[in-house]
């Protein structure tokens, strides 16, 4: 089999178990969501793909292949991932934080070669900060970082791509830019995210979790119902379904039948 995939993978934290029997089969080209509520287990799943945890039980294999039999240098030409937050004390330019997502095809201590310049302006090109690139990165805002942090793993050439949670702290209008890029971009990805109305828009399947379980698996339209919103985040909703994909309307406590400001 192809491509990256879980199969019934458990990771525990000494007595807490963080991801509990979940897989995912990931089909070249799309785009596909992780939903749940904070501790549910999102960034643990991304980090066994990404082969940064070892699974306590079950396997991710790449192309049929156990991620420890295919080798941590391969594994990382193949599969990118970006974090939630990024975080350097080193003065680096634009282009110098990119130019790190090619470390995995240079052996140690070898200069820089044409491919390597190549791939790294493609990726500031993709991400619209060529004109960035000898800045500092510091000088730049959260939603350039994001693009420098994607333009960097899109500089490994990937073609498994991970988020977690890159649209926190963005605004709306950062939030939709980043994820056309990250939907327009030829790799197959998964990203996780907080906000049910940008997963409905940008993704093309979605995988819910629950206190480290999977609770369902389909496309937005099979997956955000109002019984499902309610079962895993805990509030009502109404879904109604417009042009292309479902849209989600939350409702207050008093149109809930609570009181305002009493948590349920």
């Amino acid at each position: 089999m192809t491509g990256l995939r879980a199969d019934r993978v458990v990771r525990r934290a000494g007595d807490k178990v963080l991801v509990d029997g979940v897989t995912l089969t990931l089909r070249p080209g799309e785009t596909v969501g992780l939903l749940g509520p904070n501790g549910s287990g999102k960034s643990t799943l991304l980090r066994m793909l990404a082969g940064v945890l070892a699974p306590t039980s079950g396997v991710v294999t790449l192309d049929g292949r156990p991620l420890p039999a295919v080798g941590r240098r391969v594994t990382a030409r193949r599969v990118a991932t970006v974090e939630q937050h990024a975080h350097t004390q080193t003065e680096l330019t634009v282009r110098e934080v990119v130019a790190l997502g090619r470390i995995p095809h240079r052996r140690a201590w070898t200069p820089a070669t044409a491919a390597d310049a190549d791939a790294v302006a493609e990726a500031l090109e993709r991400v619209g900060l060529t004109g960035r690139a000898g800045q500092s990165w510091h000088t730049l805002s959260g939603g350039e970082r994001q693009r420098a942090q994607i333009a960097r793993a899109l500089a490994q050439e990937p073609r498994e791509l991970l988020l977690d949670e890159p649209t926190n702290h963005l605004d709306i209008h950062h939030q939709l830019d980043l994820l056309d890029l990250v939907a327009g971009l030829p790799v197959t990805t998964v990203i996780a995210l907080h906000d049910l109305n940008l997963a409905a828009m940008y993704c093309d399947r979605l995988l819910v979790l629950r206190e480290g379980r999977a609770v369902t698996e389909g496309t937005p339209a099979e997956v955000l119902t109002p019984a499902l919103i309610e079962r895993v985040h805990g509030v009502r909703a109404e879904v109604t379904h417009g042009p292309g994909h479902p849209v989600i309307r939350f409702l207050r406590p008093a149109d809930r039948g609570g009181r305002p400001g009493r948590e349920g």
